[in-house]
């Protein structure tokens, strides 16, 4: 019997049931999804030189590159790669010692967690946040400063496809090779809606970017609050402001220079963490181990200019704001990674990680 919400749902008409793609008014492209950057590498047989995951039966990963005549050892016996180069995803491949492994392409999550890496990564759980939240869209004009290893660049740059534009702003010259190389990897070769620089945001951006021009910015850096006035001054009206920060600090400090700022509407801050459970007959309960915290997302909006922002109707009590000895709130002095806690990365590792994704000081 039919619910009532089924009976009362409008029924599609014939015409739209026999739509095709080759219906679309004249001028407008067909949609192709292999003119998208990196798609030829995600489908069909596998091929030497791709990237593959193999999950053995206690569930490890190793993740390896297929090159015929090489052969992937363990402790437990070894396999050709050749067993593999021609198969499909989704099949098994038997060692000499009898274990079994699956094959399938890496996703990027699963990518991104086991890519060359020199600063740590944005997790795919932030990432999909930073997508969905900031409503990255295909087409969009987006600026992201603090490249780190390129996680996050892949996942906007797959967000605003060939037909948009992704301008990535990053301090260290090490760590913008070790994306390129990574970002590179990913895509098989350039992406033509990115475009990488090294520098200061507050430098690079007015040179990049006309006033007003740009839908979208991320922040990934120590001291977000210093970059507000040029990122005010390249979004666009309605534009949305994105940060992530690894401390409570950074968080409230950011917070509280956007309401000073007066161009940005009331921000929105969270954090994301995700728990996975063991399934197994009637063993249904929550992991063991989970993500916890990562860090903190904080959104807003550009406002148009001209426009006060609203004032805020509650304000917290006096005691709510730190005051140092000269009666002035907050520290104004610059942060460190070691204020906040990070391990310094040492010039060998960032030396190592750049040869393993084929950006070494040779192959600037």
């Amino acid at each position: 019997m039919l619910s009532l919400r089924s009976a009362l749902a409008p029924r599609p008409s014939r015409a739209l049931l026999d739509w095709t793609v080759t219906d679309l008014p004249p001028g407008v492209p067909t949609p192709d999804a292999t003119r998208s950057t990196g798609a030829d590498l995600r489908r069909g047989p596998l091929r030497e030189g791709d990237r593959v995951q193999l999950t053995d039966p206690r569930g490890k990963l190793h993740t390896i590159t297929l090159a015929a005549g090489t052969q992937f050892h363990t402790h437990r016996g070894y396999f050709t790669h050749d067993d593999i180069i021609g198969r499909p995803e989704g099949s098994v491949v038997r060692n000499t010692a009898g274990i079994e492994y699956l094959v399938l392409r890496p996703l990027l999550s699963d990518y991104v967690l086991s890519m060359p890496r020199g600063a740590a990564v944005v997790y795919p759980k932030d990432a999909g946040q930073i997508i969905a939240m900031a409503d990255i869209y295909p087409g969009a004009r987006v600026v992201e400063a603090g490249v780190g290893s390129g996680a996050l660049t892949m996942s906007l740059l797959r967000a605003v496809g060939d037909g948009g534009s992704l301008y990535s702003i990053e301090r260290r010259e090490d760590f913008a090779a070790i994306a390129r190389g990574n970002v590179e990897l990913q895509f098989g070769g350039p992406h033509p809606a990115w475009q990488l620089s090294i520098g200061d945001l507050s430098d690079v951006l007015p040179t990049v970017a006309e006033p007003g021009t740009v839908d979208r910015v991320v922040l990934d850096m120590l001291a977000p609050w210093e970059n507000l006035a040029a990122v005010a001054t390249a979004l666009a009206p309605g534009g949305v402001l994105i940060v992530y920060v690894a401390t409570t600090t950074q968080l409230s400090r950011v917070a509280e220079e956007l309401r000073l700022d007066g161009r940005y509407t009331e921000p929105t801050a969270w954090e994301t963490m995700v728990r996975g459970w063991h399934l197994e007959g009637l063993a249904v309960r929550p992991e063991h181990r989970m993500i916890g915290h990562t860090g903190f997302l904080l959104t807003t909006r550009r406002m148009a200019d001209g426009i006060d922002a609203p004032v805020r109707r509650r304000r917290p009590a006096k005691g709510n704001y730190p005051v140092d000895a000269a009666g002035d709130a907050g520290d104004r002095s610059e942060w460190t990674p070691e204020d906040l806690g990070e391990r310094a990365i040492s010039a060998k590792k960032v030396r190592r990680v750049r040869r393993d994704v084929g950006q070494g000081p040779s192959n600037d």
